[in-house]
C-alpha cells in the first residue's frame, strides 16, 4: 500500500547536483515566456494562450522526467502528479484556445497555485540539503499569490495580465536559474 505521509514527508526534492541544468532550463523558459509576455503586452490573448499552453506543457514534461531520477524515488508521486496536472493544463488550453478569459484566468490560476504550493513544499524540504536557500520557496510562493489573485480577480484586462504574467515569469525564472546554480555548486 502506497503511504501518501511518507510521500509529504519526503516532499519535492528537486535537487541533485547532476540535475542542476534542468532547474535552468525551467527558469530559461520562464525568463522567455516573461519577456514574451513583457515585450508585447498588446499580444492577443489567443497568442498569450498558446504561449502560456507550450510552457506549461514542457515545464510539466521536464517535472515529469525529473521524477524518474534516483534522487527523487521519495517524492516520485508527487513530482508526477505536478508535471501531469501541467501538462494537462497545457493541453487544454492548447486545444480550446477559444474558451472564455474567465474560465482561462481560472485555469491558469490553478496551475499557478499548485505549481506554486508543490514549490514551497520542495523549498522546505531543499533546506535540509542547502543552508540558506530562498530561491524555490520564493518562486513558490509568488506562484501561488499569482494563482490566487487570477482566481478572484479574472476580469483584470489582456495587457494587465499579460504584464503581471511577465513579472511573475521573469521573477520566477530568475528565481529558478539562482537555484540552479546553487544547486550545481553543491557537494556530491
Amino acid at each position: 500500500m502506497h503511504d501518501l505521509n511518507a510521500d509529504l514527508n519526503a516532499g519535492l526534492r528537486p535537487v541533485s547536483r547532476d540535475t542542476w541544468w534542468v532547474l535552468a532550463v525551467r527558469g530559461l523558459l520562464a525568463v522567455i515566456f516573461g519577456v514574451i509576455a513583457l515585450a508585447w503586452p498588446g499580444i492577443t490573448l489567443l497568442a498569450l494562450v498558446y504561449v502560456f499552453a507550450a510552457y506549461a506543457i514542457v515545464n510539466g514534461l521536464f517535472t515529469i522526467a525529473g521524477a524518474f531520477r534516483e534522487v527523487n524515488k521519495g517524492s516520485r508521486g508527487w513530482m508526477i502528479f505536478s508535471g501531469i496536472v501541467g501538462v494537462i493544463v497545457g493541453i487544454i488550453v492548447a486545444t480550446w484556445p477559444a474558451i472564455t478569459a474567465i474560465v482561462l484566468l481560472w485555469m491558469i490560476g490553478a496551475w499557478f497555485v499548485v505549481t506554486g504550493l508543490l514549490e514551497i513544499i520542495a523549498a522546505v524540504n531543499a533546506r535540509r540539503r542547502i543552508d540558506g536557500d530562498w530561491g524555490l520557496m520564493l518562486a513558490g510562493v509568488l506562484s501561488v499569490v499569482f494563482g490566487v489573485v487570477l482566481v478572484i480577480w479574472p476580469a483584470a484586462g489582456a495587457l494587465s495580465l499579460a504584464w503581471l504574467i511577465g513579472v511573475l515569469a521573469v521573477i520566477l525564472g530568475l528565481s529558478l536559474f539562482y537555484l540552479a546554480f546553487r544547486v550545481r555548486k553543491m557537494p556530491a
